[in-house]
């Protein structure tokens, strides 16, 4: 197979694509900012603008399609329904992009699993056989790779570490549930944590991204936010290292650009509570592709099905 796969990366902030080679490189990418939620915004909205996106990329032969997106969803079908993009509720992304692109292979998958192997196909994890990739940044999402390939689940949901439970007083989350680690490290919660703490950011609607900046300026609050989250992910990552094994965490996306101000707290927490010998031997490691693992990890949906593609 020489011809590269149309990759897709669906989020909460942003809406991706490009194109990748059998090898995993990149070969040509852009994005956009996901519609935000509103009166006007619905499920068409939404898909035009993935339409507009995917535009760019007609003409060359493709080997298939590859889609990350925000989940829950009904697998492999993909009628999906990301917390994270409310008008999108059962929505039939597969089916519609099956229509967009007749006569190729078009696989849905999770978000965060696409991350998971894209950094265990060509990042982080390579040549790693038992694996946990992570994304924290609009929600908290993960991907299991345990004996070098990917586990589906019974409903292709595995993998959703956002909601471990964390602190079982703790906050609400938009799953329904209390405590989730989502509902602790995720971008827009740690904001509004830190504003009903007393964050005083410049912005009048401010991003995880102004809390880490005012986090290196030294702003105690939107340190301690950080450190607040840190904790909340090495507290579930031990969890999950203790049930799987894991021999590599790959933690990636936007929250993690905040570096040892997340990491830090995260490894102290880790330390605490996983002590067992084999899971302290885990290693947790920035993901290594930064923002293109999901579109990598798509790819590999269509160039590397047997490990990573495995519908019943």
């Amino acid at each position: 197979m020489t011809a590269p796969a149309l990759a897709i990366d669906i989020g909460g902030t942003k809406l991706a694509a490009g194109l990748v080679d059998p090898d995993g490189r990149v070969l040509a990418h852009g994005r956009v900012a996901t519609p935000a939620a509103g009166p006007t915004t619905d499920a068409e909205t939404l898909w035009r603008a993935l339409e507009g996106l995917l535009a760019e990329y007609d003409g060359p032969a493709l080997a298939g399609v590859g889609v990350g997106c925000g989940g829950p969803m009904v697998w492999p079908a993909a009628e999906v329904s990301p917390l994270n993009i409310p008008a999108w509720r059962g929505f039939p992304l597969r089916a519609r992009l099956r229509a967009r692109f007749p006569g190729l292979p078009v696989r849905v998958h999770n978000d965060a699993v696409c991350v998971a192997v894209g950094e265990h196909w060509r990042g982080a994890g390579r040549g790693h056989v038992d694996v946990l990739g992570m994304v924290v940044s609009t929600g908290v999402g993960g991907g299991l790779i345990l004996g070098g390939r990917l586990i589906d689940g019974a409903g292709g949901n595995a993998g959703h570490i956002g909601h471990v439970v964390v602190d079982p007083v703790g906050p609400p989350c938009e799953c329904g549930g209390r405590g989730c680690l989502e509902a602790i490290a995720r971008g827009p919660g740690l904001v509004a944590w830190a504003l009903a703490a007393g964050w005083r950011p410049d912005r009048v609607e401010p991003t995880g991204a102004d809390l880490t900046a005012d986090a290196r300026r030294g702003d105690p609050v939107a340190v301690a936010a950080l450190r607040r989250a840190g904790r909340a992910l090495g507290v579930a990552i031990a969890s999950a290292t203790h049930l799987c094994d894991f021999g590599v965490i790959a933690v990636g996306g936007g929250l993690s650009q905040a570096g040892a101000l997340l990491f830090d707290p995260l490894a102290e927490a880790f330390d605490e509570h996983a002590r067992m010998d084999f899971a302290r031997r885990a290693r947790i490691v920035p993901a290594e592709l930064g923002q293109t693992a999901g579109l990598v990890g798509a790819a590999a949906l269509i160039h590397v099905p047997e490990r990573y593609w495995n519908p019943s």
